[in-house]
């Protein structure tokens, strides 16, 4: 990049520090329209959002405006006078042969000159990422720029989307991997849907995507069969075990034995010769996992005189266990019907990671008719079996998985000791080894604060939209490094869709405008003004008791 290019002077530096410099706007820019003009495009001097380079000798830093305000003087001629200031951050070095490099390591004194950066500079910075072809946006301050990220980094290093409800993430998601499809035609992502945003039915059954109907698959979680035997020992003591019982580590030990005992027994049924542990993905039959419980609850010796050393341990278990069972809304997962034997395992892995009857660059997992409870559960199972496939596949460096977990609050929660500690140790574990073995995690949540400190602490980018809660807005500042944190502050001015992208993935932070997703997630929000003058007079009440009952969507 020459000093040619950065020629409009704008401005003098009055303050330098660690996280941050400010200057002071040249007189010939401080009027009511400092309109400046630089490589053909007209633009604001100081415009929040957009770069600056700071010259002084052979230091070039490159920083972004964040902040501006004026301060009044009265002159010789007792006429208030207006100074303006804007605060800068800065985000790298511009180096004598033009590239670009994160970090600053020489700072410029006060007194050195500020100068507007126009697009044909933005181009050379952004040049390196732009050769991947991978666009998710406009940048705020120059919208015919395109801003390119690097896939290896935000797949490869997990990531975070993080912004209040009704600030766009779905739509954001969506855009997201529309455009990584685009560029990555095989592609490999499992996306948990929670609320039937990106696959869903309309009322004769047929499925509408946000993605084009060759990349995508859609599996209803009800209709899939998670069966149980899949689930982990900690995910079955999860399901089954309440643990503030007082009886909860007898439990769990006992239910520790069983498990070994049916598994070695299905294992010699299907000729397994090797070593079976208690977490050995193969059949066994919950009822007799049930009765083993029962009888050892009920032993009674000579003649009903002594009770067993269990008897009466296991009141709770039976009776939580029966109620999960008899609950119909569990019969995907402790009733399965064509995934009853160790051998449908196959067919199963194939349908989840896209390799079935349909190939699928994209399997939207739609867990909305999945009961709230239980979908941490199944969350976890999604993305245990993702971790596995891959951990055991010869070639996982040539098929990397994407697992993105919308809603992520809900099931990889911050709080530690609760219901579903197991769920979240698995979430957290894939998050901490999983891109070894290529396998990535997308977080996606509206409450950052409630979402797990390791699960953050191992995303490298953050597509931030806009986030008004003080809380969350503390908690975003803190994630990113210090020099950066200051761009925090302008999350709540952010429009919908509007993104400020920070991290490994984008060459600086940046302000983006998020493009549309063509077509759109059904995740609008609903028009009350329309419905409450043009509504329905009346409603179908009897099917809406019958859908309820029978825990039936539409």
């Amino acid at each position: 990049m020459s000093a040619q290019q950065s020629s409009i002077l704008i401005g003098y530096l009055t303050e330098v520090r660690g996280d941050g410099m400010e200057a002071r706007i040249a007189q010939e820019h401080s009027g009511d329209l400092p309109i400046i003009t630089i490589d053909g495009e007209a633009m604001l001097a100081g415009q929040i959002g957009s770069y600056t380079v700071i010259k002084q000798k052979n230091i070039n830093v490159l920083a972004l405006i964040f902040k501006m305000w004026g301060r009044d003087h009265f002159d010789r001629s007792d006429r208030r006078v207006t100074d303006r200031f804007i605060a800068l951050i800065p985000v790298g070095e511009i180096q004598e042969n033009g590239t670009f490099v994160r970090g600053v390591r020489h700072y410029p004194t006060p007194g050195a000159k500020v100068y507007a950066v126009g697009l044909e500079e933005i181009n050379a910075i952004f040049s390196k990422f732009r050769e991947y072809q991978f666009f998710i946006g406009q940048l705020a301050s120059h919208k015919d720029y395109h801003l390119g990220l690097d896939p290896r980094a935000l797949f490869g290093r997990h990531f975070a989307i993080l912004g209040q409800s009704g600030s766009g993430k779905s739509w954001a998601v969506t855009s997201l991997i529309q455009n990584t499809i685009k560029a990555m035609p095989k592609t490999h992502i499992i996306l948990l849907d929670l609320h039937g945003e990106y696959c869903w039915k309309d009322n004769d059954g047929t499925v509408h995507s946000a993605f084009p109907d060759d990349a995508v698959q859609y599996v209803d979680a009800m209709e899939m069969e998670m069966p149980y035997w899949l689930m982990t020992y900690a995910e079955l003591v999860d399901l089954f075990i309440d643990r503030d019982d007082s009886a909860a580590t007898m439990q769990m030990s006992f239910m520790r034995e069983i498990l070994q005992q049916l598994k070695r027994k299905e294992a010699k049924q299907i000729g397994m010769v090797t070593t079976v542990t208690i977490d050995t993905p193969i059949y066994f039959s919950l009822a007799e996992l049930y009765m083993q419980f029962k009888i050892a609850n009920e032993e009674r010796k000579e003649f009903g005189k002594v009770t067993g050393p269990l008897f009466g341990q296991f009141d709770e278990f039976l009776i939580r266990m029966q109620s999960r069972f008899n609950d119909v809304r569990y019969d995907f997962l402790l009733k399965p019907k064509i995934r009853n034997n160790s051998g449908s395992m196959t067919d199963l892995l194939r349908q989840f990671v896209g390799l079935g009857t349909k190939k699928a660059n994209i399997t939207v997992i739609d867990l909305s008719s999945v009961p709230t409870d239980i979908r941490p559960a199944v969350s976890a199972q999604v993305g245990r079996l993702a971790y596995e496939f891959n951990y055991w596949n010869p070639r996982r460096r040539e098929f990397p998985i994407t697992l993105i977990c919308e809603e992520a609050h809900a099931y990889i929660p911050r709080e530690k000791g609760g219901q579903f500690e197991g769920t979240k140790r698995m979430m957290e574990r894939i998050a901490k080894e999983g891109r070894k073995y290529g396998v990535s995690i997308g977080v996606v949540s509206q409450r950052p604060t409630e979402l797990s400190e390791t699960m953050l602490a191992q995303c490298s980018s953050f597509i931030c939209l806009r986030t008004t809660n003080p809380d969350d807005q503390a908690y975003i500042k803190g994630l990113v490094p210090e020099a950066e944190g200051d761009l925090t502050d302008i999350l709540t001015s952010l429009g919908r869709g509007e993104a400020l992208v920070l991290g490994e993935a984008a060459p600086l932070p940046t302000r983006v405008q998020i493009y549309r997703p063509n077509p759109e997630p059904k995740s609008n929000d609903v028009d009350y003004f329309t419905s409450w003058r043009e509504g329905p007079n009346d409603l179908d009440v009897e099917e809406i008791v019958n859908l309820w009952r029978t825990q039936t969507r539409k």
